[in-house]
């Protein structure tokens, strides 16, 4: 029987091209603009109906109701299995189709994860979000998540997923007006390689840019987004700016002058959807599209990269061709999701150290819980609602009974007296209001203080079980004892006090403002800001020691372990990064205190990002870590804990000895700055791919396939692992490669494969690894390519980067990379060394080295001068203030060879070409070019 259909891009037998470009035939103008944003509007006379882009999955699906809550990212990172990745990114797209069957309008299918940003500093206050400092480990991760959310149906996707935020993006502070400088090398070995795989071969239907500019360009003009995600990677889905990014090329980059230039550039730059205000970004559309500075044929082209995906959900077809289309309600938290969350979270564990104290025996003596964490399982801004949640506390429990369990959290007890009027304070039980009251010491509220360090606190009432938070006026403002817990884009439960006069102590608000007693009684935030206005203060009185419990508690047990760590939603988090990668002052002074008191104590860091633990690495005897491991983190620790699971996760991010480790924040190139365990020089605390098992695992027989490969060719890696030990366990086997001559400085070594495997006690096992010669390239910026250079590798086999246990050595027959020649132009930012500059935009097209003060320098080795070179040319910006450019020959400080003076241009985005004579140069040298002043330079050229 002949199908009819009343349009063509209703007929599923169609072309999805035909069919989309039919449908977007036959929008109207206004009906484009409507469709531009995240909340794509209803066109009943086409009988297309509203749609929402961008529901929240990052470890499960989030903000729409209870869903299955798995680990922080990072955390899933450690668990160094595709396989498992996989299988919660089946289990996230199966929920979000059931919410989606509910309210296909509200609940969509195009999810914002992964976060795929490379993690080259523990400090970036998102650090929870994404999967570590490794661009393997993190392509790998990512792609599985990403064929498990896309499902493996050759038309229909079930989700499709948002890989976050392309790129450069690991810093909060001014994050949505800073620009990073990225110069090639570390571009395309380092913060794109990440994001490669996902496209490439997971095939990722859609994107989200980043918040931040690169080299001068905000990440949503980026003209990358359509030459590489989409030319060279091949990606045929569509984009989405950041939340409020695109009008912010106004508001915050300052980039243009117009909301109608911001969305014009964005379209035309790859955005394909705007996540800002609809009503603002519909009349800015409209204003492009009057001025001219955006066609309507932009439009069509954008959205037929939302709606090429909207098709392949199966919006626009019968149900029943779509495999997808009906997943049962069951699937919601469904147990054998529960059961996937609990492997995750044991999974992720990772010991750090064990001096032979774990496992714990089940069968005899007491346990002291202890620590601020201890009875806690936090979600985070990006964590949907679990149906439950097994703290610490309550995994250890289940192992032991409560008999054998004595707990405490470690933190203070205290009282407050109001200064002004020397009154107790007390919660009101009608509202919960903070008040100065009358009331005897007895009287008064006790709260229970958790000091989170680098003056955070949060106060708990003990009578309602609330946490005090400063309520806005339309909740009736004031100071309130009303809060489930401490979270919120804004966390108004953090408070801080500073010393005021006498004994008194200044309680200021998450904003930094005073709390005081008003006429009434009543607590409340002063208007003024912090320091405006002197204040009587509260009088903090101690009811009970908590160090003094804590220890007390440890001496009345076997054995100790004490919790400690991070809260997601304070002193690192989106919009803040970290101001140390210690733990607070407090729960370093806890674990002191009770392993003095107890010298069998564990400590369970549960974080959201490395700690420099270096005390606690010395002294204590057995060190676990686990993220914040979702709704069954309690039941995953007491496992590890007690035998039942031996633990195999991997750190997916070198720990350091302390921050001063490290370079400036804002510094990303993790070359010359010696980031990340690929070039980092120093002694790791624990370093990347550390983990520690209840068993041992012996490596031999390292084996090549073939002990010399040409440039296109493949090498097979083969070692033998066996279980050495009395328990079954997991084992990571990790590949590392090291480049042992090149032309540029290469990494000490670089993950090039993994493996995590499951051996019975006495087992062996073959692990093999195919390595490509790509594996082996790097970006040759003599020539703006991949290159794999001829010479000898070596190969490593072993537990962790810090812990190699076999190696050899491969030959590779690949390329001499020839020297550059000075004749022909050369782009600035190509450069092999540096000081003192940064990369900038060129509006002309490409980028543009400048200083960052007022003088720097560039260098460009092994450059053929041919026979006489006499002439400097280049394309250079002087600004308003102009500068100088000095050529020198083979040393930054060598004496100049020729100055060219480059006069005021009015701009920093106004170029012209200077030519300057120098000094007569043949063969090959080094060439440094100084810089002075405001000098910009695109190109040059000696000839």
């Amino acid at each position: 029987m002949e199908n009819h259909y009343q349009f063509p891009f209703q007929n599923p037998d169609l072309p999805l091209n035909e069919r989309v470009n039919d449908l977007i035939s036959r929008f109207t103008t206004e009906e484009k603009i409507q469709l531009m944003c995240q909340y794509q509007a209803e066109i009943p006379r086409l009988g297309v109906n509203k749609y929402k882009h961008g529901t929240e999955g990052a470890h499960g699906v989030a903000w729409l109701g209870e869903a299955t809550v798995f680990p922080q990212n990072t955390g899933l990172a450690c668990t160094w299995n595709p396989e498992l990745m996989h299988e919660i990114g089946t289990v996230i797209a199966d929920e979000a189709r059931v919410y989606y069957q509910r309210d296909p309008a509200i609940n969509g299918l195009t999810i914002w994860a992964p976060t795929v940003d490379m993690e080259r500093d523990p400090r970036w206050g998102r650090t929870e979000e994404a999967y570590g400092e490794d661009p393997c480990l993190t392509g790998r991760l990512t792609t599985e998540l990403i064929k498990g959310m896309q499902g493996d149906h050759p038309f229909y996707y079930k989700t499709v997923a948002t890989l976050k935020h392309f790129y450069g993006n690991n810093n909060e502070i001014d994050r949505g007006s800073a620009s990073v400088s990225i110069d090639p090398r570390n571009k395309r070995e380092y913060y794109l390689k990440a994001f490669e795989a996902p496209f490439r071969e997971g095939r990722a239907g859609s994107m989200m840019t980043a918040y931040n500019g690169i080299n001068g360009t905000p990440c949503n003009l980026n003209n990358e987004v359509n030459e590489i995600v989409k030319g060279e990677w091949g990606m045929d889905g569509f984009v989405v700016g950041d939340a409020g990014d695109v009008l912010g090329t106004v508001m915050d980059h300052g980039y243009v002058q117009s909301y109608a230039e911001a969305v014009a550039g964005s379209v035309k730059a790859g955005i394909d959807s705007i996540t800002d205000d609809q009503d603002i970004s519909f009349q800015a559309l409209r204003d492009a599209l009057e001025q001219g500075i955006l066609a309507e044929s932009d439009l069509d082209h954008a959205l037929r990269n939302t709606f090429r995906v909207r098709f392949r959900l199966g919006e626009f077809d019968p149900d029943e061709r779509n495999p997808y289309s009906h997943v049962p309600e069951s699937k919601l938290c469904a147990p054998e999701h529960s059961a996937l969350s609990r492997r995750a979270a044991q999974e992720s564990i990772v010991l750090l150290k064990n001096e032979g104290l774990l496992p714990l025996p089940k069968g005899q003596g007491s346990v002291a819980v202890i620590g601020p964490l201890a009875n806690e399982a936090y979600t985070d801004w990006y964590s949907g609602t679990p149906a439950y949640k097994i703290t610490p506390l309550q995994g250890v429990m289940e192992q032991l009974g409560t008999s054998r369990v004595h707990f405490s959290t470690g933190n203070n007890r205290v009282r407050l007296r109001s200064a002004e009027s020397g009154n107790y304070i007390s919660v009101a039980p009608e509202d919960g209001q903070l008040r100065a009251d009358t009331v005897s010491a007895e009287q008064a509220e006790v709260f229970e203080c958790t000091d989170w360090g680098w003056d955070s606190l949060t106060l708990r009432a003990l009578g309602n079980g609330k946490f005090i938070t400063e309520r806005d006026h339309g909740q009736g403002g004031g100071i309130a004892a009303v809060s489930e817990e401490a979270s919120g884009w804004f966390v108004k439960e953090v408070f801080s006090f500073a010393k005021g006069e006498k004994d008194a102590l200044v309680m200021k608000s998450w904003e930094g403002k005073a709390i005081i007693e008003d006429e009434n009684k009543r607590l409340v935030v002063t208007e003024v800001e912090q320091g405006a206005a002197a204040v009587s203060g509260f009088y903090v009185e101690v009811v009970q020691d908590g160090l003094k419990e804590a220890v007390d508690t440890a001496k009345s047990a076997d054995t100790t372990i004490v919790f400690v760590g991070n809260s997601p939603f304070i002193n690192g988090k989106e919009t803040t990064d970290r101001a140390d990668i210690t733990l607070p002052p407090s729960q370093h002074a806890l674990i002191q205190a009770v392993h003095a008191a107890n010298p069998n104590t564990v400590v369970v860091i549960v974080g959201s990002y490395p700690f420099a633990v270096n005390w606690e690495k010395e002294h204590v005897p057995s060190i676990i870590f686990t993220s914040h491991g979702g709704q069954e983190l309690g039941h995953a620790v007491g496992d590890v804990l007690f035998g039942d699971y031996n633990p195999a996760g991997r750190l997916n991010m070198t720990w350091y000895k302390s921050a001063s480790e490290l370079p400036d924040m804002m510094d990303y190139d993790i070359i010359k700055g010696k980031r990340t365990y690929q070039y980092f020089e120093g002694e790791a605390l624990f370093p990347f791919g550390h983990g520690l098992s209840y068993t041992e695992f012996s490596y031999s027989d390292l084996t090549l396939s073939a002990v010399k490969i040409s440039e296109n060719e493949s090498v097979t890696v083969s070692v033998n692992v066996r279980n050495a030990g009395q328990l079954d366990g997991d084992e990571v086997v990790q590949l590392y490669v090291r480049a042992n001559q090149s032309r540029v400085v290469r990494p000490l070594k670089t993950l090039s494969g993994f493996r995590r495997i499951h051996l019975a006690a006495g087992a062996s096992a073959a692990v093999t690894f195919e390595l490509n010669s790509a594996d082996l390239a790097f970006w040759d910026v003599t020539r703006d390519r991949y290159c794999v250079e001829r010479g000898t590798y070596t190969l490593m086999v072993g537990r962790s980067s810090g812990d190699i246990m076999l190696e050899t050595s491969l030959e590779v027959e690949g390329e001499q990379i020839p020297p550059r020649m000075a004749a022909a132009p050369v782009r600035a930012v190509n450069y092999d060394d540096y000081e003192g500059v940064f990369i900038d935009e060129c509006r002309e097209g490409g980028e543009s080295v400048a200083c960052k003060s007022e003088e720097g320098w560039i260098a460009f080795h092994d450059v053929e001068f041919g026979s006489q070179a006499q002439r400097f040319e280049a394309r250079v910006s002087g600004a308003i203030r102009g500068g100088e450019i000095e050529i020198a020959l083979d040393a930054a400080d060598g004496p100049a060879a020729a100055q060219c003076r480059v006069l005021p241009t009015g701009g920093p985005q106004a170029w012209t070409t200077i030519s300057v004579p120098v000094e007569a140069v043949s063969g090959r040298r080094q060439l440094y070019l100084r810089l002075k002043g405001e000098v910009r330079l695109s190109w040059f050229r000696i000839v």
